[in-house]
């Protein structure tokens, strides 16, 4: 098994920064790729960002490609998202996700494409 503990969360004004950390326990050779997501109140679950444990590769969002940027530690197993530029509309539960697949980027924007799940942080951007 794989545990994954977010944090880093808050209330930031517009304009602002946050940087999310996601530490991964257990099994964790295991995990191929890290990602992103958030859900906003009454919205699905989306995807945010993700990369690859090894080689350090990454994929966006549009939403927010060129404001957030995703990282990883291999020793500290720790995966991050630095957050600028932050609008209202990025306020969310954000959940950091670890899977063993090595499908396409493109796959990897769905919720189902995840074993693992942290417990979610909360961000907060006010106007």
């Amino acid at each position: 098994q794989v545990q994954l503990v977010e944090s880093g969360g808050g209330l930031v004004q517009a304009g602002g920064s946050l940087r999310l950390s996601c530490a991964a326990s257990g099994r964790t050779f295991s995990i191929y790729r890290m990602g992103w997501f958030r859900q906003a109140p009454g919205k699905e679950r989306e995807f945010v960002a993700a990369v690859a444990w090894s080689g350090g590769s990454t994929y966006y969002a549009d939403s927010v490609k060129d404001r957030f940027t995703i990282s990883r530690d291999n020793a500290k197993n720790t995966v991050y998202l630095q957050m600028n530029s932050l609008k209202p509309e990025d306020t969310a539960v954000y959940y950091c996700a670890g899977t063993s697949s090595s499908a396409w980027w493109e796959n990897l924007r769905s919720v189902g494409a995840y074993e693992y799940w942290g417990q979610g942080t909360q961000v907060t951007v006010s106007s």
